[in-house]
């Protein structure tokens, strides 16, 4: 393990599909010698909807409070404070004015996990046409537009169940990148699906993300990106970062540092 790896993907039990507190990730990252760490626990709804994967609204005192804590019991490690959130627009006030504005956090994650299709919503398991595809950059784009958001979390994730790499991926990625380019919202390649079990083509094994071809065509464009473990265990903290950094490097993509990215706002223990 390279020291100086930073993260700023990281979940807790609260979301109820990882483990691990604030502190059990501060304390794994310390004992890898990790230089920036940043909690990024799925943001509640204030309406409650999609409630498996997300802490509740009433958690998210607690949530602040155990960032805060830790950054007093742990002041040789930058502790960021953040959320990782969906994008719909009857949500835009509450991360806007309450979330980013009144509770002071330092960042969001964008992350599209969720798409409407024929008025239903449909989550990335489930994404296997075309019209998903369509559905998908959609949402990335408009996540990105909001300008809400300091990153846009495993922008690939559309290739989870999409086995194959033909014009509709193309499609979908290529919107994605040339919003990315234009916006200039980096982009992450995300470790945590180098942990999951891959998927079969007819070209054979591939992850389900990062999609190494979404990688292939991104080099083409003027984008930023960033390398993340998406940590859903403490022991994971710093997982497959250094893998996702080399293929940044082999496509000639280079990242930027996350201290670099939240610089602007850091350590204000703000709280309502």
């Amino acid at each position: 393990m390279t020291p100086g790896l930073q993260n700023i993907h990281t979940h807790t039990s609260r979301c109820n599909h990882a483990s691990g507190t604030v502190r059990d990730y501060v304390v794994a990252a310390r004992e890898r010698e990790m230089s920036f760490l940043g909690m990024s626990d799925h943001a509640p709804f204030p309406d409650g909807r999609w409630p498996e994967p997300r802490m509740q609204m009433k958690e998210l005192i607690a949530y602040e409070d155990e960032v805060y804590r830790a950054r007093e019991e742990f002041p040789d490690l930058p502790i960021a404070l953040g959320l990782e959130s969906e994008y719909v627009s009857e949500n835009r006030a509450f991360l806007e004015d309450e979330i980013l504005g009144e509770r002071g956090y330092d960042y969001l994650v964008g992350g599209v996990h969720y798409v409407r299709v024929n008025g239903s919503w449909k989550d990335f398991h489930k994404m296997t046409s075309p019209q998903d595809l369509v559905a998908y950059s959609t949402a990335a784009v408009k996540t990105m537009e909001s300008g809400l958001f300091a990153f846009l979390a495993h922008p690939d994730l559309f290739g989870y169940a999409y086995p194959e790499w033909d014009i509709n991926a193309e499609a979908c990625a290529r919107d994605i990148l040339s919003a990315a380019e234009s916006l200039q919202i980096p982009l992450e390649i995300n470790g945590y699906g180098m942990r999951k079990s891959k998927i079969m083509t007819r070209t054979g094994e591939r992850w389900r993300y990062p999609w190494l071809a979404f990688w292939d065509m991104a080099a083409g464009f003027d984008i930023r990106i960033l390398a993340n473990s998406d940590a859903h265990e403490p022991e994971n903290v710093a997982g497959n970062i250094e893998d996702c950094l080399a293929l940044a490097e082999d496509r000639g993509l280079r990242p930027i540092k996350p201290s670099q990215l939240l610089s602007h706002n850091m350590f204000t223990n703000k709280k309502t």
